[in-house]
């Protein structure tokens, strides 16, 4: 009788087309492989509706849930085990029925300043056309750059590329994280520094999102957690959530651990610019959430409510 033992099932992991989400689903992939090279790991490419609709800015049509919605069906029906997003993608309050049961450790997380012509911000000529798909880049660009003429760039990576090369844009801001994934980094011109351009909550890491019900799949994943990563997102995330963080509000949180002490920014204004506060709060590393909600009320005492109430349709203001 053969006693060979029954090789284990794969594991499917469900990703959007565009070229950097293949790119940072098939890194998970890779160190699956290379922890468990007995399974067998494949990529369920999917598009979504936020792939599909790219003529209006992603608060007019219905958020970041727009690029994942489709991979949690796949997720619920069977077809995949899980999904990898980039964090900033997520939406703050995850859907009932799934986690996120990872972290990678975080690419650079700056904003990259991208130009055929110029080589910095500071070198733009005024009322030079600057593309951003951020309401909080385009916030921070017009409050420090007001000379400057900002319009929305929607498209995935290399769409945006192709706009600029075009001569739609005198230059583009991007998350230098998806351009050094792709082997892109030369088409930076300059980083812009935390200072300069706060990142969005979780700019520069990935998250793998699971079912709830598959705690199989968290143990599985969990050699792939880097726990620097995940005290700073939860930080910026539970900053950016207790603000009501969505699309229609330019709001962006950074945390960074010093000797096991975590170093939150965060920074929320209106779309114009005209209005921002900014904070700063630290504590423990264990108490992330904690320290990011704190922060929130800070904001929120000097004013952040009427900012945030300002930007939301009237039905949903609080």
């Amino acid at each position: 009788m053969n006693s060979a033992a029954v090789a284990p099932p794969p594991i499917i992991i469900a990703s959007r087309e565009s070229r950097l989400a293949l790119w940072q689903a098939e890194h998970v992939r890779n160190s699956l492989q290379a922890l468990y090279p007995q399974r067998q790991v494949t990529i369920l490419g999917m598009t979504t509706r936020g792939d599909q609709i790219v003529d209006r800015p992603l608060s007019m049509i219905g958020g970041k849930g727009l690029f994942i919605k489709e991979l949690e069906v796949a997720m619920q029906q069977g077809h995949a085990d899980l999904a990898v997003h980039s964090m900033k993608d997520v939406p703050m309050d995850m859907p009932e029925g799934f986690v996120l049961a990872a972290y990678t450790a975080r690419e650079n997380p700056a904003d990259a300043f991208v130009s055929t012509r110029y080589a910095s911000i500071d070198e733009l000529p005024a009322e030079a056309i600057v593309g951003t798909s951020s309401l909080r880049r385009g916030a921070i660009l017009a409050a420090r750059h007001p000379r400057l003429r900002i319009r929305s760039l929607r498209g995935n990576l290399d769409t945006r590329l192709r706009k600029l090369d075009a001569g739609e844009y005198d230059a583009i801001i991007l998350a230098a994280a998806g351009l050094i994934r792709l082997g892109l980094g030369q088409r930076i011109r300059s980083l812009l520094s935390i200072e300069q351009s706060l990142p969005a909550p979780g700019q520069g890491v990935l998250a793998i999102e699971v079912s709830a019900d598959r705690p199989e799949l968290v143990e599985l994943l969990a050699p792939l957690n880097d726990a620097d990563s995940a005290h700073c997102v939860r930080a910026e995330r539970a900053f950016s959530r207790a603000l009501g963080g969505s699309c229609q509000v330019p709001l962006a949180a950074h945390a960074q651990l010093e000797n096991g002490s975590l170093y939150l920014r965060g920074l929320v204004a209106s779309v114009d610019g005209r209005q921002m506060l900014t904070g700063e709060l630290r504590g423990p590393a264990q108490d992330d959430e904690s320290i990011g909600r704190a922060l929130a009320d800070t904001l929120y005492q000097r004013g952040a409510g009427e900012i945030i109430a300002s930007l939301l349709p009237s039905d949903t203001a609080t």
